[in-house]
């Protein structure tokens, strides 16, 4: 999902605060409710996109899904959103939130595509290598891809290696193609 600057400045202001408040944790728990809560009804989406509906009945709204849920802070925060008409990209603040906590945690997500599902133990191994290659703790993003016909494909952040066969077949094929124009 793309999050906009406004979002990204709500969720570091957030994590601030949240910080501040020695609530961390807590916080991202109840942004984790939030974002599972939103994706999770196509309704409320449209809902708190709309410029029908009126401000107050979106506060409303937000309050007596939240309310008793979520930390004071975060029912505060929800409340700051909505009095600014913000409500809009609370699911985007929710996103700009994990991503700014997994900055200040150091936690990074690293997609890993296989031809198979790997096993618990090839898991393990590779999550220990990425977390030892990069210093910091990793959750893997698995993804099974069976055109890849084996090996395995891992990218971090913007970097990319493929050591898929699907891959290798590719290089191969470009090498011929190149080698037969000579």
């Amino acid at each position: 999902m793309l999050v906009s600057k406004a979002a990204k400045r709500y969720a570091t202001a957030l994590l601030e605060s949240a910080d501040e408040q020695n609530s961390i944790e807590n916080t991202l728990k109840d942004i984790h409710l939030i974002k599972e809560t939103i994706e999770s009804s196509k309704e409320l989406r449209v809902f708190l996109k709309s410029p029908v509906v009126k401000p107050a009945d979106k506060r409303n709204a937000l309050s007596s899904i939240f309310d008793g849920k979520v930390s004071k802070e975060v029912s505060q925060f929800i409340g700051l959103l909505t009095n600014k008409g913000r409500e809009d990209i609370l699911d985007e603040v929710a996103t700009a939130f994990i991503d700014v906590y997994n900055v200040h945690a150091g936690i990074i997500t690293v997609e890993v595509k296989t031809a198979k599902a790997l096993e618990t133990g090839q898991i393990t191994e590779l999550t220990k290598m990425l977390e030892r290659t990069t210093s910091k703790t990793v959750n893997l993003d698995l993804k099974e891809q069976e055109d890849l016909r084996g090996g395995i494909s891992v990218k971090i952040d913007d970097t990319v290696i493929d050591a898929t066969v699907k891959h290798k077949l590719e290089q191969l094929e470009t090498r011929f193609l190149e080698s037969s124009m000579e």
